[in-house]
């Protein structure tokens, strides 16, 4: 008779078959507060190659590769294209701008409201440490038309687009809601911030990318819409 598997052992194995869960999780959020059940999560993934990636500003945790297992998974060829789940040039263009457009502005929402959010608690008492604020209440949602009026040229038209958007958003990129485009539970996961953010911002991209924010960015967040 198999003995029953440890919360550690459920979690990695749902995340192998899921591929991300959200931070509200049961499993996770107990991985998130207890540092045994962190560190026996990720020596099990590392049995496999892989290791748990979580970031706060993000809603969802996920799996990625260990740095050793990559050249041996994708080889030196695989190491040198522009990613790895074989997204077309363009696709990896269409993702870098989505990225730009949605993640950018969400995370100056977050870092402006979390600061905000200490500065009224100073006075009081027990005030805590204030959570950072979810990505679905700042996360700003893209017009599909004005995405297509702004970058549909250089980006293949609208079906190559389309086809695309299909495709970034079977891989968790995005999350399609009618005409919109909102951020995908792997967006602000697998793209490195740190190392994307100066590249954007002080880059040529930059100044077409705030043009098109402020022209295409919903005002309202999700949360607040769903609200009013």
């Amino acid at each position: 008779m198999n003995a029953p598997l440890d919360d550690a052992a459920l979690l990695s194995a749902e995340l192998l078959v899921r591929r991300w869960l959200p931070r509200q999780h049961p499993r996770v959020r107990r991985a998130l507060i207890d540092a045994d059940v962190w560190q026996s999560v990720q020596e099990r993934l590392a049995q496999v190659g892989l290791y748990l990636i979580d970031n706060i500003h993000a809603d969802h945790v996920s799996v990625a590769l260990l740095r050793g297992a990559e050249a041996t998974i994708f080889g030196e060829t695989g190491l040198d294209g522009n990613n790895n789940l074989d997204l077309p040039r363009d696709a990896v263009s269409l993702l870098v701008v989505l990225w730009s457009l949605i993640i950018l502005p969400k995370r100056e929402r977050q870092a402006a409201r979390a600061s905000n959010a200490e500065g009224d608690a100073q006075g009081e008492m027990f005030s805590g440490n204030r959570p950072m604020p979810t990505a679905v209440s700042v996360s700003p949602l893209l017009s599909y038309k004005a995405l297509l009026a702004d970058f549909g040229t250089q980006l293949g038209k609208k079906t190559r687009m389309d086809g695309n958007l299909k495709r970034l958003e079977t891989h968790g990129f995005i999350v399609r809601r009618g005409e919109d485009i909102a951020e995908g539970p792997l967006l602000d996961l697998l793209l490195d911030y740190d190392a994307l953010a100066p590249r954007i911002l002080d880059g040529a991209l930059g100044e077409v990318l705030a043009r098109a924010r402020s022209e295409s960015e919903t005002v309202a967040p999700t949360d607040e819409r769903a609200q009013d």
